[in-house]
């Protein structure tokens, strides 16, 4: 009798699980209501550090850099969500003062992170405000960025020349399309859509391999337009799926296919989604080791950021897609986001220096930023828990 009784525990325990589980708007609302509370105590300590940006946390001591970091768009960007959720003026000024701090951004030439940079700061606050000076600002800084755009390669440079690369191109650099797309609505250049187009082109025919992972780094030869290296700069090996590369490239075709429509990046997201989804090696919380094929899994740092930038990116995949994949898609970043907001992951207010996320991983080869809060992980979390949020209010994609 005991034996069965036991059984029948183990047999049912799933069905008491999941009727136990949070419900979904409640959790929402929950990790919104902690990232709100963050996010204003790292703005009241940012207030009287003129010029300076939340990089992370580590041994006990909020990590800043200024507006040249490639980072510095991704706490405003914070910023500017939690206030179009839930307005509140604290927050609006917030935003706006360090969006103002990110501004000489819109004259940098010898970055590819405009995208980043600006996007995510002066665009999410026109978004809101329809401020005609922030407009200004995006259009000064897509000039910057097209000084990188070579039409010969069809690609946007990332980082410079070096006797390793002569013309690197990272699969990053697909998050800077969006910038484009905004800006070629916004002002009517057909070209800046055209330049989106033609880099995911020739991202998706050089980085990806036979099973839809990618390279982080893919060189350009300037004489004869080929690639002439392979490279994965911050995974494991150059034929390892780093995690948040792959990611990138998940976010950055789903993106592509709602801006232009255009079958081909569909494709090719579905093809990253699966890849990843049902990748072996993807832990059962769905949060992924730092690279897919790191030596040392399971022990190995994992990567919140990586869950952040796919969550955000399978959930709008799910309301892109007509396959019945779609469900799998919201299910699988339902699932991350309950990872994320658990106690494991979510950041106790008034710790981690009003970071919102623990357990993220930057450059592991470099031992840099391993299993640390990221501001960059904060923006993608906050930005997928609205898109959840939207998503439950209009479960059939509308507005």
């Amino acid at each position: 009798m005991k034996r069965f009784t036991i059984l029948l525990l183990l047999l049912l325990c799933p069905v008491f699980c999941r009727a136990a589980e949070e419900p979904l708007p409640q959790m929402i609302e929950r990790a919104l209501s902690v990232a709100r509370e963050q996010s204003l105590i790292m703005a009241e300590t940012l207030q009287g550090m003129e010029g300076r940006f939340p990089r992370t946390f580590e041994n006990g001591q909020l990590v800043t850099e200024d507006y040249r970091w490639w980072v510095s768009g991704f706490f405003p960007g914070v910023l500017w969500q939690l206030y179009a959720d839930a307005p509140d003026v604290r927050l609006l000024a917030y935003a706006r003062m360090m969006t103002d701090r990110a501004e000489p951004v819109k004259l940098m030439t010898d970055t590819h992170d405009l995208g980043f940079m600006l996007h995510d700061s002066f665009g999410q606050g026109y978004k809101l405000t329809a401020d005609p000076h922030y407009l200004e600002v995006l259009k000064t800084g897509i000039r910057s960025l097209l000084t990188r755009w070579s039409p010969e390669l069809g690609v946007i440079k990332s980082w410079e020349s070096s006797a390793r690369w002569k013309y690197p191109v990272i699969i990053d650099n697909m998050m800077n399309l969006e910038y484009l797309c905004f800006m070629s609505r916004e002002t009517g250049d057909k070209q800046l859509m055209d330049i989106a187009k033609r880099h995911a082109d020739v991202t998706l025919q050089n980085h990806f391999r036979s099973d839809y992972s990618s390279y982080h780094v893919v060189s350009y030869d300037p004489a004869t337009g080929a690639p002439h290296a392979k490279n994965t700069a911050q995974g494991y090996a150059d034929d390892s799926a780093w995690a948040r590369g792959q990611a990138w490239g998940l976010y950055g075709y789903t993106m592509m296919y709602r801006e232009t429509l255009e079958p081909r990046y569909l494709e090719q997201a579905r093809h990253i989604a699966h890849f990843l989804v049902n990748h072996p090696r993807l832990p059962e919380d769905k949060i992924p080791y730092w690279d897919f094929d790191a030596p040392d899994i399971p022990d190995a740092p994992r990567d919140a950021s990586a869950a952040a930038v796919m969550a955000s990116a399978l959930i709008e995949l799910s309301t892109l897609d007509p396959s019945k994949d779609a469900a799998l898609w919201l299910e699988t970043a339902e699932q991350q986001l309950r990872s994320l907001s658990s106690e494991r992951y979510l950041a106790k207010p008034g710790t981690q220096g009003g970071f919102i996320l623990m357990h993220s991983t930057g450059n592991y080869p470099a031992h840099s930023e391993v299993d640390v809060p990221l501001t960059y992980a904060d923006y993608y979390y906050i930005e997928a828990l609205l898109r959840l949020k939207a998503q439950l209010a209009h479960p059939s994609g509308a507005e």
